[in-house]
């Protein structure tokens, strides 16, 4: 096997793929990227066996072949080397002779054989999607998800295909966040799959706000083909909670606040809520908002915001970092705040199909 391509060419390719490989692997092999030579193309693949990407670019090959390099040390030579032309030789041992200007190195690979390939997805549902959409209905759920290792099930997004709309959902059990889009397809099509949170990390960085994607659904694995990017993941198994029963049927009171003056004022006072109770507390008077946090040993900190509010006099208490994680990503002037009182769930909304649930605390 023998190929030149440009250093920068040869490190996106490298760096494309590269978060999928494992630090805590067992097996060698998925420690390295499978680099396949063909037809003016070079095809590097990495696969842990839960996620796996593939990725082409053109390169001058002079011999076909394939074999499996170490993927961050590889990463860390292509970066290193000097802006210039790299030759990449691969003898019948699996060796790589790597040169570019002054530079030399040998790196020792495994066989081709050895490397476990992507699945292909038989019977598989095909939907086609616009990124910005995709990019946007991730950055409203994503931060979501739970980290829980115990509720596996919540280790990711449901995505649910019904009624010509996707709706992303996540939740932690604490907070719940939703995002329809609307997407026409036949209900023969119609499906719930739960992406698991590390593919999702991996489609947000292949994202971009241009052009459309595939999302090919299969038996227990889902492929996206981003911008020439393919990510394969598998699916998590198990059914997601019944998230709609936690959703307020009716709400009382309806504050619309400015989105980054609310997420200013609650970084602030939170800087001395507590560790033990990690709360913030909102106080609505007659037009005005009141934000609070204290810390018996070390103090506390106010911030009065004005608002249009006309509803009864009441305080509730809600986790600053839970607060602040939709008014982050949303990109809203404007946010809308429907409460019910202090012992219940408060909802936040935009003006687009989004809605996000937040637990309250208990007040002391």
């Amino acid at each position: 096997m023998k190929f030149s391509v440009s250093k920068d060419k040869l490190l996106e390719g490298i760096q494309t793929v590269q978060n999928v490989v494992s630090t805590r692997t067992t097996l060698p092999i998925l420690s390295n990227v499978l680099i396949q030579v063909a037809d003016g193309k070079v095809r590097l693949t990495t696969n842990d066996l839960d996620v796996g990407m593939s990725y082409s670019i053109d390169a001058q090959v002079e011999k076909a072949g394939g074999t499996t390099l170490p993927a961050r040390r590889i990463a860390t030579i292509i970066k290193a080397l000097p802006s210039a032309e790299v030759q990449v030789e691969v003898d019948s041992k699996n060796v790589a002779s790597i040169r570019c200007g002054q530079s030399f190195f040998k790196v020792n690979g495994l066989p081709e054989e050895e490397f476990p390939a992507l699945p292909k997805l038989e019977n598989a549902k095909v939907f086609t999607l616009k990124q910005t959409d995709i990019k946007d209905g991730l950055r409203k759920t994503s931060f979501a998800i739970s980290t829980d290792e115990t509720r596996y099930v919540l280790n990711g997004i449901l995505c649910s295909l019904k009624e010509n709309k996707l709706t992303m959902v996540a939740t932690d059990g604490r907070r719940l966040s939703v995002a329809d889009i609307e997407l026409e397809f036949p209900r023969s099509q119609e499906v719930d799959i739960i992406i698991p949170a590390k593919c999702i990390a991996e489609l947000t960085r292949l994202l971009t706000d241009e052009g459309e994607m595939k999302m090919t659904v299969g038996e227990n694995q889902v492929a996206f083909d981003v911008n020439g990017k393919l990510l394969v993941s598998k699916l998590i198994e198990g059914n997601y909670p019944n998230y709609r029963q936690v959703i307020p049927a009716e709400t009382k009171e309806h504050v619309t606040i400015e989105r980054e003056l609310l997420l200013n004022a609650v970084n602030r006072v939170a800087i001395l809520s507590s560790e033990k109770s990690n709360s913030v507390k909102l106080h609505f008077t007659k037009n005005n908002l009141e934000i609070t946090a204290n810390t018996p040993e070390v103090g506390e900190a106010h911030e009065s915001l004005p608002i249009t509010y006309k509803g009864k006099e009441f305080a509730i208490a809600f986790n600053p970092g839970f607060m602040m994680d939709p008014l982050k990503n949303l990109t809203d002037e404007e946010i809308k705040l429907e409460l019910i009182d202090e012992m219940s769930p408060g909802v936040l909304k935009n003006n687009t199909p989004f809605l996000y649930v937040l637990m309250p605390m208990r007040i002391s």
